[in-house]
C-alpha cells in the first residue's frame, strides 16, 4: 500500500467537455473514513522555453478568462490524443510563434494543480531556433502577441504580475540558472 493512499471506492464522471473533464470520486482516507473528491482530467500539456540567437527568451501575450485578463507565458499547447510530449512542443512552438527548433531538451515534467488536476506539464529547452517557413499560425480563437524578452525584462515581468502563471515563472527561474552556469 502506497503511504496514505486513498482507495477509490466509486466514480462518476459528471462533466465531459474539450478540454477537461470532471469526475467525483468517493475514496476510503487511511484512517477508514470515506470523503469525496472532485478530481480534473486533463490531457496533459507542453511549454517551451526557446532563446532567439541573441539570449532573449520568446514569450506570447494572451488573455487568460479564468483570470479576467491577459499574461505573459511562455509557449504552450495542449498534448493531442496520440502525439508525444516532443511532437506537441514542436507543433506549438511553431503555431504560436512562427519559430521552429532544431532539437528540444526535456527540463522537467510537473504536475501543476495535484489537489484537484491530473494535468501534467512538460517543460522543455527549445535549441537551434530559426523562422519557420510557415509563419505563426494560432487557432481561429487564439489571440496571441508575440515579444521578446532578456531574462531581467522576464523577472521584472514576475515582480510585476505580468508573468503570473508558474509554468512561465519556473521557466524563467531555470533560464537565470543556465545562464549564470554558462557565464
Amino acid at each position: 500500500m502506497k503511504k496514505f493512499e486513498e482507495k477509490t471506492i466509486r466514480s462518476e464522471r459528471i462533466y465531459e467537455g474539450k478540454i477537461i473533464n470532471l469526475k467525483v470520486d468517493e475514496v476510503n482516507l487511511p484512517n477508514g473514513k470515506t470523503s469525496k473528491r472532485e478530481l480534473i482530467e486533463h490531457p496533459g500539456a507542453v511549454a517551451i522555453l526557446a532563446f532567439t540567437p541573441e539570449n532573449k527568451i520568446i514569450m506570447v501575450e494572451q488573455y487568460r478568462k479564468a483570470l479576467e485578463r491577459s499574461i505573459i507565458e511562455v509557449p504552450a499547447g495542449k498534448l493531442e490524443k496520440g502525439e508525444s510530449p516532443e511532437t506537441t512542443a514542436m507543433r506549438e512552438l511553431e503555431e504560436e510563434t512562427g519559430y521552429s527548433a532544431d532539437s528540444l531538451e526535456l527540463i522537467q515534467s510537473f504536475s501543476t494543480s495535484p489537489g484537484f488536476a491530473d494535468e501534467v506539464v512538460h517543460l522543455f529547452f527549445a535549441e537551434g531556433l530559426r523562422k519557420a517557413e510557415s509563419g505563426a499560425v494560432t487557432d481561429e480563437d487564439e489571440f496571441v502577441e508575440l515579444m521578446e524578452v532578456t531574462v531581467e525584462e522576464a523577472e521584472e515581468m514576475m515582480r510585476d504580475n505580468r508573468i503570473f502563471d508558474a509554468k512561465t515563472a519556473f521557466a524563467v527561474l531555470w533560464a537565470k540558472q543556465r545562464l549564470s552556469i554558462e557565464n
